[in-house]
This record gives C-alpha cells, sequence and structure tokens, in this order.
C-alpha cells in the first residue's frame, strides 16, 4: 500500500519547503499526512506528546515505520529521560527519513544523536532557545547536523520577545548565516499560529523568505499549500527566468557584467521550480 505522495516522496529533504508535523499519539492522522502535499512529514514525538503517552506514541511510530510508512521523527531533547529510548527504537525502523533533534543547544547534542542512528541518518537541528541561536554556527558545523530549524514558540517563551517579526529577525538571520557558513541547505522558519488561514500563513512566509529562510514547519495538513505556494519561485520570478534563459539560448548577447550572474539566477529558480514541479505548469 503506497502511503507517501509520490510527488513529495521524490523531493530531495534539502528542498523542502513545507514540514508538516504530525501528533505521534495519533496513528490515525500518520496516512492522510502522508498523503497530503507536504514536502517532508515529521511525526513529532516530543512536544505534542505528554510524557505518560512517550511510550506508547514511541511504539506507534516505530510500527508505521516498519510497515511501509518513511517519515521523519521528531524526538525528545538530549537532556530528557526519553531521549536515549527513543534513539534506540528508531535506529533499527526502515522507513526513518532523519530525525529532527529538540532543543538542540550545542553542537555535540547533534553528533551524539547522530552515533546513536544508522550511518548517515540526517539529524535536523531545532532551536529554540537563546543558547541555541548563540551556538548555531557551531551546531551548523557539527558532523551529522543536516538543516537547522527555528523553534520560534519555545525561543519567544525563553526570551520573552513578541512575534514581530522584527523582535525575531535577529534570531532568523543567525540560523540564515549559520546555514551559509556550515554549508547546509536553507534553515526552515517556524509555524504559523495553529488555526491560521491561507492569507496568514502566505505573509508569515513572505516573512520567511525575506530573511532568507527555505521552509517552514506547519502544524496542520491545511497550511500545507499556502506554505509551499509561499516558498517557492513566484510567477513572475518564472516568467523572468523563462524569458531570459530562452534568449540566452537563442544567442543573446552577453551585455554588462551583471548578465552572468542574472542567467545563474535564472538556472537557479528554473531548477528550483523543476523539482517542485512548476517549470512546465
Amino acid at each position: 500500500m503506497a502511503f507517501r505522495n509520490r510527488r513529495a516522496a521524490s523531493l530531495p529533504a534539502k528542498l523542502s519547503r513545507s514540514w508538516l508535523l504530525v501528533n505521534a499519539a495519533k496513528p490515525d492522522d500518520y496516512a492522510p499526512a502522508l498523503a497530503s502535499e507536504a514536502d517532508s512529514v515529521i511525526f513529532d514525538m516530543e512536544a505534542a506528546v505528554p510524557d505518560a503517552q512517550k511510550a506508547e506514541a514511541r511504539e506507534a511510530v516505530v510500527e508505521a515505520l516498519s510497515c511501509g510508512m518513511t517519515a521523519w521523527v521528531r524526538v525528545n531533547g538530549i537532556e530528557t529521560d526519553f531521549w536515549s529510548d527513543d534513539l534506540s527504537a528508531l535506529s533499527k525502523a526502515p522507513g526513518l527519513r532523519g530525525v529532527m533533534l529538540a532543543m538542540t543547544e550545542k553542537p555535540e547534542q547533534v553528533t551524539y544523536t547522530a552515533m546513536r542512528l544508522q550511518a548517515g541518518t540526517p539529524v535536523l537541528a531545532l532551536i529554540e532557545s537563546a543558547i541555541g541561536i548563540e551556538n548555531a554556527t557551531a551546531i551548523a558545523s557539527a558532523p551529522g547536523t543536516f538543516r537547522l530549524a527555528f523553534g520560534t514558540n519555545d525561543f519567544r517563551k525563553d526570551t520573552g520577545v513578541s512575534e514581530d517579526p522584527m523582535a525575531l529577525a535577529y534570531a532568523r538571520g543567525k540560523l540564515v548565516v549559520a546555514s551559509r557558513v556550515g554549508q547546509l541547505p536553507g534553515a526552515i522558519d517556524g509555524p504559523a499560529a495553529a488555526g491560521a488561514g491561507e492569507a496568514e500563513v502566505l505573509g508569515d512566509c513572505r516573512v520567511t523568505a525575506s530573511m532568507g529562510m527555505t521552509g517552514k514547519l506547519c502544524l496542520s495538513v491545511a497550511q500545507v499549500e499556502a506554505v509551499n505556494h509561499g516558498l517557492s519561485p513566484s510567477d513572475d520570478e518564472l516568467r523572468w527566468a523563462h524569458e531570459l534563459l530562452d534568449a540566452h539560448a537563442a544567442g543573446a548577447s552577453v551585455g554588462d557584467g551583471s548578465y552572468l550572474p542574472r542567467l545563474a539566477r535564472a538556472q537557479k529558480i528554473a531548477d528550483l521550480a523543476d523539482s517542485y514541479g512548476l517549470w512546465n505548469a
């Protein structure tokens, strides 16, 4: 039985725009999430699951990943009593695509996590505190780190800052710069509010994209398509790229010194749009 959306399953996680969090304690939600347009799906065993239900949720996730489903899993932080058990249970799950490490604050936490899993399993470092933000460059350069993600709600609780984009600009910028220094794919932004509608999600995505982040966490299937749209090349960008690449193929003159950088940008837009199924749409 096929669970995963075929387009999303073929997309490299380094290009994933939408990262859909699914409550691991609700196994009935797994299949609908995997069949959705979410680029990546994360079974959340941490924030969504009360302590008393952790073991049961872990068993449900391992069973799903052993019976044909493929997904990422958000594991509990290394300072908790659940981290070791989470990794032991997941280490042999054939459908594990990677783990998101909650409350990442130090580079060695990523490395220790990666060492507990099958070789090559990617670790997405979720940074949710002031300490994590200040250590973001070291975390991005740690062996095992695949991408950085921003846990906005817990970061706001830790620091007392508001949800205003200006208040969060330093932290977002730090993750973007750290990702570049660590030669990682683009950073993943925190989610829109759980009940946010399409217009609000698209507005959030404009902030995400303006900061240089290329992915965004999602709290519901209903937000996925807005995130995918908001973090894809726009219609104007696609039109511009088409025109420039067509002109170049037809032998247009190089012109001034900005031509080659513009050509490289047009090709990048074309490559992204092709990966997302937009280029020939």
